[in-house]
């Protein structure tokens, strides 16, 4: 799997072993991809103080014997379930989602917030689980805090990415603002604002049309 340039890999996390895919197709999965399907429904909605490992194995069907062979401590299991997040979801909701809707680098930022409006509309609309697990663990020094934020920064550099693509000055900051943009929307849909991302779509494209201005030479003081 691609790791993009700049991208931190946090402690404990193997970028390949989260999105491993049965190879034929086959739907009757194994042990560990049925444990971290089980996480993934489960962390995804209800975050991870809620969800014990007793249920995990429950849920996926396994004894608590092969959890641990598979997965160490939760927290082993809470770093791949981050990493397949961002496989699902970063990659190929928001990212390709954003690509496929726009013939150019502008015209992609702004499709984010339009694959944000489809999401937010979802019956299965869960949150950004990278926020709601740095919040809930609250300490940047844990491997699972500092997974967390490593995953909201690659979302950042594809934005960055873009910015730089669009041409805007100052990607790194364009980037930075552009992105608390989008998890502010992200919050507000979860308080029950049906039309966060058509509002958030229209200060981007402020915060766009800002970035792209060029200063005109006599701008500067003397």
């Amino acid at each position: 799997m691609r790791v993009r340039v700049g991208t931190r890999v946090p402690p404990g996390v193997t970028w390949s072993d989260a999105t491993a895919t049965q190879p034929d197709g086959n739907a009757t999965f194994g042990a560990r991809e049925r444990i971290l399907e089980a996480a993934y429904d489960l962390f995804s909605r209800r975050g991870l103080g809620d969800v014990g490992i007793d249920e995990l194995i429950e849920r996926a069907e396994v004894a608590k014997s092969t959890f641990y062979r598979h997965f160490r401590s939760k927290d082993d299991l809470v770093l791949a379930f981050l990493q397949r997040r961002e496989h699902r979801w970063t990659r190929e909701l928001v990212e390709a989602g954003a690509r496929s809707r726009g013939e150019t680098p502008q015209e992609q930022l702004l499709a984010i917030f339009d694959v944000f409006d489809e999401w937010f509309h979802r019956d299965d609309f869960e949150g950004c689980s990278f926020i709601n697990i740095l919040l809930e663990t609250a300490d940047l020094q844990h491997p699972v805090g500092q997974a967390s934020a490593a995953h909201l920064e690659y979302i950042r550099s594809i934005v960055r990415e873009l910015a730089e693509e669009a041409g805007v000055l100052d990607a790194e900051a364009f980037a930075h603002s552009f992105h608390m943009l989008m998890k502010g929307s992200i919050v507000a849909a979860g308080e029950g604002d049906t039309l966060a991302a058509k509002r958030a779509k229209s200060i981007a494209e402020l915060i766009i049309d800002e970035h792209l201005q060029t200063p005109s030479a006599g701008s500067g003081r003397r």
